[in-house]
């Protein structure tokens, strides 16, 4: 793990709904993103491998994941 803090961001696509998560992508160049539930900032973040991560990102952008 780095000693780096993780810096998150939301989606600008996220509204005030409550559904929404938040990524350290500042952490990618480590290895790993961070994603945790928006709601509670104090609780578990899962980590992910970085190149899984744009793997899920591609694949949303480019529609693959269905709605």
């Amino acid at each position: 793990m780095t000693t780096e803090n993780p810096c998150w961001i939301k989606s600008s696509y996220s509204q005030n709904g409550g559904q929404c998560v938040e990524v350290a992508a500042n952490l990618a160049s480590h290895g790993i993103v961070p994603v945790r539930d928006s709601k509670d900032p104090h609780g578990p973040a899962l980590s992910f491998d970085a190149s899984a991560w744009s793997a899920f990102v591609a694949g949303v952008k480019a529609g693959e994941l269905g709605a």
